[in-house]
């Protein structure tokens, strides 16, 4: 059916016409003589026989416009903006000459220049310098040894700590890998288990974390910066004269250093705002794995996360969510996150992309030190995907003898060479600005090392697009 919702009602108005002029004489001239009803009565009868009539009109409307909502209201739903068009010019310096024209419907979007701050704390040059001096204050912690920026390096590095998990007041170890605080301020949700709703919240967190800061709560976090008398002008000017040094006067200072620290200048930032020579050959075919494995399902938008401020509809995913042999090699339910301890399947806040090759070691217990094989955990226990060495890979031919049909099954896996170019992709997502930082200093700038608390190896630094790398 391809009516239209007018032509339902003209249909409708033409057959209720129709229905009264046919039912005044059939009353008026046989049913009211037969009955030997009054005048009065056949007027009634017409009424009650043409409401009958127009109910089953209307009926007849309503089935209509129902069967042909696919035609009139869900395909201009679906159809949507125009299609992806992807056109990169022919590389005469590498002859490769690729065009890449898209029809999916996702679309790409760059990082916006600058983070949304809530009206409560709004961002200021005052407020965001006592937040840097914050951040960087080592007097934050119980023995004066670490600051946010032990675990969280934003001068020289990629705003992690190179460790697999990090490392606390006495030498102790974390259990779990330092997320970067690069475009942390795009997250609805913070730490790996989305428990901070608000980098104010998120800031007062590590401090009296008895394996990180070791403060013996938020009130001597406070007293410890009161102590220190030069931070009063600092918060003057950043809250008032006269403002009082309180646990959440410092959450929101460093909240509001911790917005400014974005990185909209990666080349997929350049080519999704129309330098078509921004992304290689290999990270355009990575770009479209990404999209078309469904990768884009759960890391979506400019922040490559569903937990972000873009869309936070749904924060969490389960992790692992198939069993691969992926999960007892990399200790995958070893930490379950906010799922019940102990089970199969772990639960956590989904994480940004942004500068991803850029912070390994990865995932949340800082297990794979190479993003290649972050990769193939993924596709596997995400999307479901076979690796190349899965003897279940193929494409099989299936024969019904009884109806005599010829079918297939592609069961193929991701080849080495989608794992390279969904890696370079990713690659794209590195802020230029950060990749020369990380380079200056000669790969992961803060540690130098870092020891795994549950194996005798140790990471060190090695290059920018492969930041750490195992030795023994």
């Amino acid at each position: 059916m391809n009516f239209g919702i007018v032509d339902l009602l003209a249909i409708a108005a033409v057959a209720v016409v129709l229905a009264l002029v046919m039912l005044l004489p059939m009353v008026h001239m046989e049913l009211g003589p037969s009955g030997r009803l009054a005048v009065g009565k056949r007027w009634l009868l017409v009424a009650a026989l043409g409401m009958g009539v127009m109910a089953f009109i209307f009926k007849l409307a309503v089935i209509l416009t129902v069967s042909s909502l696919p035609q009139i209201v869900i395909a201009p739903l679906i159809s949507g903006p125009s299609p992806i068009q992807l056109a990169v010019a022919q590389r005469q310096d590498d002859g490769f000459d690729m065009v890449a024209t898209g029809t999916g419907r996702y679309i790409w979007e760059a990082l916006p220049e600058r983070a949304p701050a809530p009206p409560d704390n709004p961002t200021t040059p005052e407020k965001v310098a006592l937040g840097e001096r914050l951040f960087h204050d080592t007097a934050l912690s119980r023995d004066r040894t670490l600051s946010c920026a032990s675990c969280h390096d934003v001068r020289a590095g990629a705003g992690g700590d190179g460790r697999a998990t990090s490392l606390g007041i006495e030498g102790q170890v974390g259990s779990r890998n330092a997320p970067t605080v690069w475009n942390a301020a795009f997250q609805s949700l913070l730490f790996w288990d989305g428990r901070a709703p608000s980098l104010e919240e998120q800031a007062k967190g590590p401090p009296v974390n008895p394996a990180e800061m070791g403060m013996p709560s938020l009130d001597a976090v406070a007293a410890r910066v009161r102590e220190d008398v030069s931070y009063r002008a600092g918060f003057d000017r950043a809250f008032g004269a006269g403002t009082p040094i309180t646990i959440d006067a410092i959450a929101k200072a460093i909240a509001a250093y911790e917005r400014t620290l974005i990185t909209p200048d990666a080349p997929y930032d350049r080519f999704v705002r129309g330098d078509a020579k921004a992304l290689t050959p290999a990270q355009l075919r990575g770009m479209s794995l990404f999209q078309n494995l469904g990768c884009v399902t759960c890391h979506s938008g400019p922040n490559f996360s569903g937990a972000s401020v873009f869309d936070a509809r749904q924060p969490f995913r389960l992790f692992p969510a198939n069993a691969t042999a992926f999960n007892a090699r990399y200790r995958l339910t070893g930490d379950t996150g906010l799922a019940t301890p102990g089970g199969k399947q772990g639960l956590w806040r989904i994480p940004s992309l942004r500068n991803v090759a850029l912070t390994g070691p990865w995932l949340h217990n800082g297990a794979v030190d190479k993003l290649e094989d972050v990769v193939r955990i993924m596709a596997s226990a995400q999307l479901g995907r076979l690796t190349a060495d899965d003897p279940r890979a193929g494409r099989f031919v299936i024969w019904s003898g009884q109806e005599r049909v010829l079918g297939g099954v592609d069961r193929s896996a991701l080849g080495d060479q989608e794992v390279a170019d969904i890696a370079a992709f990713l690659r794209s997502l590195s802020s230029e600005r950060l990749v020369a930082q990380v380079a200056k200093q000669g790969g992961n700038p803060v540690a130098k090392t870092g020891r795994r608390a549950d194996a005798g190896v140790l990471f060190t630094a090695n290059d920018n697009s492969r930041p750490l790398r195992l030795v023994r």
